[in-house]
């Protein structure tokens, strides 16, 4: 059984070409799916598994505290795997078909007020990790990247005459986003003064690179987040992607068209845009609680 999910996994990585973050996280749902049929249910053969047992395991991960969007992605992992099973003739038919999915809490992202953005990107670029720093935070809320979009920039994705970012995304997709004057400036800034104090000599291609000289890991950039924005008074708890969930909910506050920003954010369905709407639709009700006399 472990040898067909070495297979899998292979095959994530060499035919579908998804991103490390992702495999890890398949590796992870389905090492925790084989330990649960072998242990629990005594399988020696993937052919073995029934629909009542995989529902037996949902109900397991239920019992265990994860929520309905945890099993969710569990049950979509577990489905691509019994298809590839078929695909490859392990087995001869999937298990999974006709359990339906529960239903997922969409949690509202957590976004900065303008005034906090703005107490975040007031750095003072004074040594290599400050410029550093203003040019990381400044690009993120100009382009909405993702924390792995952004560590994974090289210098050769930079277009700053004609202002704009070169970027891969989810699937190897590329996508093209304006850079605004004050993150071009900031970034520019960086590369002039912050750069090659910190790579030295090293060939390092990663735009953004930690103390050492090496490329920026999400660890890393999370680390600086926190201490950051704590140094510059920024109270409101933070995610990795705050300043992403704040690019596109400002954006949308000021009437961008939602079709532009689902582009930017790379998403390939713009119903996870929509969620963005809901945010400013909420802030907006918090403002005439706040303000209006009959409220």
């Amino acid at each position: 059984m472990q040898y067909a999910l070495e297979d899998f996994f292979h095959y994530l990585t060499v035919e579908r070409g998804l991103s490390p973050n992702t495999i890890q996280s398949y590796k992870r749902d389905l090492t925790q799916y084989l330990t649960y049929m072998q242990k629990e249910e005594g399988m020696q053969e993937w052919s073995q598994i029934s629909r009542s047992h995989i529902m037996k395991y949902m109900h397991h991960l239920n019992d265990h505290g994860k929520s309905s969007a945890t099993i969710a992605r569990f049950l979509s992992s577990i489905r691509l795997y019994h298809q590839f099973l078929i695909r490859e003739k392990v087995t001869g038919q999937d298990p999974s078909l006709h359990i339906e999915t529960p239903k997922k809490e969409r949690k509202l992202p957590k976004v900065l007020s303008s005034e906090d953005v703005d107490k975040l990107l007031n750095i003072h670029a004074k040594d290599p990790l400050s410029a550093r720093n203003k040019a990381m935070f400044e690009m993120l809320y100009a382009t909405g990247l993702r924390v792995t979009e952004l560590v994974s920039l090289k210098v050769s994705d930079l277009h700053l005459t004609m202002g704009f970012v070169r970027c891969l995304g989810k699937g190897s997709k590329e996508r093209i986003i304006p850079l605004g004057d004050m993150a071009k400036e900031a970034v520019e800034n960086y590369l002039e003064t912050g750069r090659d104090p910190l790579v030295k000599h090293k060939k390092t291609e990663e735009l953004f690179v930690n103390h050492h000289g090496n490329a920026l890991s999400r660890q890393g950039f999370w680390k600086i987040l926190k201490a950051v924005a704590r140094d510059m008074g920024v109270t409101k708890e933070l995610t990795p992607h705050t300043l992403r969930h704040s690019f596109a909910t400002h954006l949308l506050e000021n009437g961008a068209d939602l079709r532009a920003v689902q582009e930017m954010l790379g998403h390939a369905d713009i119903s996870t845009t929509q969620i963005y709407t809901h945010v400013s639709k909420t802030r907006l009700k918090d403002v005439y609680r706040s303000y209006h006399p009959r409220a």
